[in-house]
C-alpha cells in the first residue's frame, strides 16, 4: 500500500487528489489537503476516480472490425491496418479528424494533438469547440489578438460578480479553472461581496446567489447590450487604467443605441428597472467582473454575447485589474511582446456549405454534410480522438447514419461507445492512473497562478501502449513514415526543432518524450521552473495571484485592445433584427449536474445511482397547461427529431422553458457500456437543430431549441 498525489483529470478544476494504491488498483481517493490550489476540495466525480479507472468495460487491447464483428489484435497489427487502409485515400481532404473534449484533459493531447492534426494534412478538421466555447475564442481573438487569451474572474478578490449562462457550483468552472467554486463564492459573500446569476433555471449556483435573474433562453446578448447601453446612458463608463490600452470606446455608444432597457425587457423577460440596477451595481462596485459561459456561447449570437461580456469588463475599468477579469500566466508559457499579427478566419472554406475556417477547423455541424455529399473531396474516412460525436453533435440521428456510411473509421478511445461502435479500428488509451498529468489547457484559465505535475500512479502494464505513442504512431503513418518508424528519432527531431525555436542552450530532462518536451517549456517559460522542481513539489507550486498583463498579453497589430472588431460590429444588425422577433414557442435548454460531466462519466455506478438525472424539467404552470404529471413521460418534438423522456415538474425552471442534460442516450446496439446502458437516459441532441449556428464562430445553437411537448 502506498500514497500517491495527483491531479484529477475529470473536469477543468484541476483538484489535487490523494490516492491510496494497492498493487495495481486505486483503493481510496481523498482530496489532497496540502494541494496549493484546491486545499482538499473533492467532488463526487473525483471521488469516483478509482472506480472509473478500474472500469471492466475499458478496452485493454486494440479492436479491429472484420465482417461486422470486433476482434482483439496486437498493437502492431492495429497500426498496420490503419496504415494499409489509409493508402486508399490519396486525397487527404477525404480524411477527416474529430477531436473531443477528453483530449484537453491529457498531457499527450495538450502536447501532441496539434502536430497530429498537422501531420494528417487535411482541411477537414473538427473539434468539440464548436459545440461549446468557440465564440469565446473568436471574440478574444478579435479583441486581444490571441485565441487563448481568455480573461477569467479573479473571484478571490472581487466585490461583485455577474454570472450568465453558467453553473459553476456544478461545473467547478468552465473556461475558468476554479477548484471549490462553491467555497469561493461563499467567501465572496462572507467578505461583504455579492454575486448575481442570470439563468432561466434555478441552478445550484442561482440558488446560492444574492439575486437570481430569470431570463428567456438565448437572449443574454440583449441583456448584455442593454447593460452596455446603460453604462453610457447613466454616465457610468470609467476605463481607469485601461484608458491608454484600448481603441476609441466612445464608438460603442452608437452601436448599442437600439438596446435600451425598455427595448429588450419583453424579449428577455428581464424588466427595465432590474437592468438599470445591474448596470449601477456593476459600475459602482469597487472591484467587479462579468462571466458568461455556455448559455452565452451555444446560442445564435454567441460571439456578440462574448464580446459584450468583456466590453462590460472594459467599460467599468475591470479588465486586467485585481478583482476583475484577468489573464493567468501559466508556467509553460512565455510572456508576450504586446503586438502581433492579430486574428483572422476564413483562410479556406468547407466544400459543401462554404463555412469559413476558424482556428484551422470547420464547424462540427458540417461534418455530416462533408460525409453525405458526393464529389471531389468527399469525406470517406474519419479519425475520432477522444470524442463521442454520435451523442454530442446536433441532429444525432443524422450523425450516426453518416458515421455508419463511412468507408473507414478509426477511434482513439477507451470505450466501445455510441461513436466507436461505427469504427473499423479502436485504439484504447490507458486509464488515468497510468498516465502522467500536467494541465496544458486548464492552467491558461486558472483563477490563480499555480503549477503541478504528477507521474503515473501505477505503471503501464506490459504490452499496453501509452497515449503519446498512439499519437506518434498515427503521426508517422499520416506523414508516410509508416507504423514501424523509429519514434525516438522522430521525437528527438521534434525536440531539437523546438529547442532551436525557443533559443534553448540546454538539454531538456525527463524519463519520457513528453517529460522532456514539458521540461523545455517550463525552463523557457515565464518563471524559469523545471520538471525536477515540479517533481519535488507533489502538492504543486503556488506562483501567486493573477497580475496585470497589459500590454504584453496583446497580439493585435495596434498593440491595443480592439473594442469594435469589424466582424462583430457587422453582426449587430442581425442582433437588432432578432430583437423585434419575440420567441413564443416552448424552448429547450441543457443543464449540468455535479455528478455528470460528459457521456464518459455514465459508466460509473456512483455517478448514476439514485434519482434519475436525465429528466425533462417542466415548470408547474406549463405542466398543468400541457397535461403533464411529475414522473410521467413526455413526448418532445423538434424540427429534427422526437424523443420520450421522464418528466420532472419543478418551479426551478422558468415558464416557457424545458431542460434536458446532455451526454445521455446509452441505448444504442453494439456498445459495451454495462452501467451506462442500465441508466440509458435520452439523447437531447436527437432534438437540437444542426442548421442553427452562430455564423461568426460556426458554433451550434444547443440552447433555445424550439420544441413541442405533449404527454407520451
Amino acid at each position: 500500500m502506498r500514497t500517491v498525489f495527483t491531479t484529477c483529470p475529470l473536469c477543468e478544476a484541476t483538484c489535487g487528489l490523494e490516492l491510496t494504491v494497492e498493487g495495481d488498483r486505486i483503493t481510496k481517493v481523498r482530496g489532497d489537503r496540502e494541494d496549493e490550489f484546491s486545499k482538499g476540495f473533492l467532488c463526487p466525480k473525483g471521488a469516483s476516480l478509482g472506480t472509473l479507472d478500474a472500469d471492466p468495460d475499458r478496452l485493454s487491447a486494440p479492436l479491429v472490425k472484420r465482417d461486422g464483428e470486433f476482434h482483439e489484435v496486437t498493437w502492431d497489427e492495429a497500426f498496420r491496418v490503419v496504415d494499409e487502409r489509409l493508402k486508399d485515400f490519396p486525397d487527404r481532404n477525404a480524411v477527416a479528424m474529430y477531436l473531443g473534449n477528453p483530449v484537453a484533459h491529457s498531457l499527450a493531447g495538450g502536447l501532441y494533438a496539434g502536430p497530429l492534426r498537422k501531420a494528417l494534412g487535411s482541411r477537414n478538421l473538427f473539434t468539440a469547440s464548436t459545440v461549446d466555447q468557440m465564440p469565446k475564442h473568436v471574440q478574444v481573438g478579435h479583441m486581444f489578438g490571441g485565441i487563448f487569451s481568455i480573461p477569467v474572474p479573479d473571484i478571490d478578490r472581487t466585490d461583485f460578480m455577474l454570472v450568465l449562462g453558467a453553473d459553476p457550483f456544478s461545473s467547478n468552472g468552465s473556461l475558468w479553472t476554479v477548484p471549490d467554486a462553491p467555497g469561493r463564492f461563499r467567501e465572496l459573500q462572507r467578505r461583504g461581496g455579492r454575486f448575481v446569476v442570470v439563468d432561466p433555471r434555478r441552478s445550484r449556483t442561482a440558488a446560492a446567489a444574492d439575486q437570481h435573474v430569470v431570463i428567456r433562453p438565448g437572449t443574454d446578448v440583449f441583456l448584455l447590450l442593454a447593460l452596455v447601453h446603460e453604462l453610457f446612458a447613466q454616465d457610468l463608463v470609467d476605463l481607469g487604467d485601461l484608458a491608454g490600452h484600448v481603441t476609441d470606446h466612445e464608438v460603442i455608444r452608437s452601436h448599442v443605441e437600439a438596446f435600451g432597457p425598455e427595448a429588450v425587457e419583453e424579449r428577455t423577460g428581464v424588466d427595465a428597472a432590474t437592468i438599470r440596477a445591474l448596470a449601477r451595481q456593476l459600475a459602482e462596485a469597487e472591484r467587479a467582473v462579468v462571466y458568461g459561459r455556455i448559455g452565452t456561447t451555444t446560442v445564435e449570437f454567441g460571439t456578440v454575447a462574448s464580446w459584450a461580456v468583456d466590453t462590460l469588463n472594459v467599460l467599468t475599468g475591470n479588465l486586467d485589474r485585481p478583482g476583475g477579469a484577468m489573464w493567468p500566466l501559466p508556467a509553460h508559457n512565455r510572456r508576450g511582446t504586446g503586438t502581433g499579427k492579430g486574428f483572422e478566419v476564413g483562410r479556406w472554406h468547407s466544400r459543401v456549405k462554404g463555412h469559413p475556417e476558424v482556428m484551422g477547423e470547420f464547424p462540427a455541424v458540417t461534418l455530416v454534410d462533408e460525409i453525405e455529399t458526393p464529389g471531389e473531396g468527399q469525406v470517406r474516412a474519419l479519425f475520432t480522438i477522444g470524442g463521442n460525436p454520435a451523442l454530442s453533435l446536433p441532429n444525432s440521428a443524422r450523425v450516426s447514419a453518416a458515421l455508419s456510411s463511412l468507408d473507414f473509421m478509426v477511434s482513439v478511445d477507451p470505450y466501445l461507445n455510441e461513436t466507436t461502435r461505427h469504427a473499423d479500428v479502436i485504439l484504447p488509451t490507458p486509464p488515468p492512473s497510468r498516465r502522467d498529468h500536467y494541465d496544458i489547457a486548464f492552467l491558461n484559465n486558472s483563477t490563480r497562478n499555480v503549477v503541478k505535475y504528477s507521474r503515473a500512479a501505477i505503471p503501464l502494464e506490459e504490452g499496453r501502449v501509452d497515449e503519446t505513442e498512439i499519437f506518434f504512431r498515427l503521426a508517422t503513418i499520416f506523414s508516410g513514415l509508416g507504423p514501424a518508424a523509429d519514434l525516438d528519432a522522430v521525437a528527438a527531431f521534434q525536440l531539437a526543432g523546438l529547442k532551436k525555436k525557443a533559443g534553448a542552450d540546454f538539454e531538456p530532462e525527463g524519463e519520457t518524450r513528453e517529460e522532456r518536451l514539458l521540461d523545455l517549456k517550463l525552463r523557457t517559460g515565464a518563471y524559469g521552473l523545471s520538471l525536477q522542481q515540479l517533481l519535488e513539489n507533489p502538492h504543486g507550486i503556488d506562483l501567486g495571484p493573477l497580475t496585470p498583463r497589459l500590454p504584453e498579453i496583446l497580439r493585435t497589430p495596434s498593440g491595443k485592445v480592439e473594442l469594435t472588431p469589424r466582424p462583430i460590429v457587422d453582426d449587430l444588425p442581425r442582433v437588432r433584427a432578432a430583437l423585434r422577433t419575440p420567441e413564443t414557442e416552448l424552448v429547450l435548454v441543457g443543464r449540468r449536474h455535479l455528478r455528470s460531466n460528459n457521456s464518459w462519466m455514465h459508466n460509473v455506478p456512483a455517478l448514476v445511482k439514485g434519482k434519475p438525472l436525465c429528466t425533462l424539467l417542466v415548470n408547474p404552470g406549463d405542466a398543468t397547461r400541457i397535461g403533464l404529471a411529475d414522473g410521467a413521460t413526455a413526448q418532445v418534438t423538434s424540427r429534427v427529431g422526437e424523443v420520450e423522456v421522464l418528466v420532472e415538474v419543478t418551479a426551478d425552471i422558468a415558464p416557457g422553458v424545458v431542460s434536458m442534460p446532455h451526454g445521455w442516450g446509452h441505448d444504442q446496439p453494439g456498445t459495451r457500456l454495462t452501467v451506462a446502458s442500465e441508466h440509458a437516459g435520452v439523447n437531447v441532441n436527437l432534438l437540437t437543430d444542426d442548421l442553427r449556428i452562430d455564423p461568426l464562430s460556426g458554433t451550434a445553437v444547443l440552447n433555445g431549441t424550439r420544441v413541442r411537448v405533449v404527454p407520451a
